[in-house]
């Protein structure tokens, strides 16, 4: 259906766009509690780290011997704007609601999204996609409450400065 290289790019831009943008999104917001810094935060990741996890997987794509130069560059660019799309999604509800509010539905939003693409894999492996999910909802569960505890542990130690 979709060639690999175009789903390695897809896979990585999304979960890497997901974890990553909520991951700042919620230790912002407990560390700073200012809506502007977490928007300024979610672009940043949008552009910034977009561009960085392209060349990570261009970088990887190139160090494998049997893949072709197309290959490469496909991984590149879907890598690339799955990331900057899906980590873009985020200043929707920022805009829209209240901080507290936008962090709920950017996480359930995240989750969702999480959960169909883990869902997409298990079902083209032919793993139980049960599994699957919970695997992958876990260990952004713990991203989530360990930046959670960053922003708490940063805002109470230097709060003041």
């Amino acid at each position: 259906m979709f060639k690999q290289s175009f789903l390695t790019g897809l896979g990585f831009g999304l979960t890497s766009g997901i974890i990553t943008t909520l991951g700042l999104m919620v230790g912002l917001a407990s560390g700073t509690h200012s809506r502007i810094a977490v928007i300024g935060g979610v672009l940043t990741i949008a552009i910034a780290d977009a561009f960085s996890d392209a060349m990570g997987i261009h970088m990887s794509e190139e160090a494998k011997e049997d893949n072709c130069h197309k290959d490469v560059w496909e991984a590149t660019i879907a890598t690339f704007f799955s990331k900057f799309i899906f980590a873009s999604t985020f200043v929707i509800p920022l805009l829209l609601f209240d901080l507290n509010l936008a962090i709920y539905i950017s996480i359930f939003w995240g989750l969702l999204l999480l959960s169909l693409f883990s869902l997409f894999i298990a079902k083209s492996k032919g793993d139980k996609p049960f599994r699957v999910i919970l695997e992958h909802l876990c260990i952004t569960f713990v991203v989530l409450l360990a930046t959670y505890f960053v922003g708490v542990l940063v805002s109470s130690a230097f709060g003041n400065t």
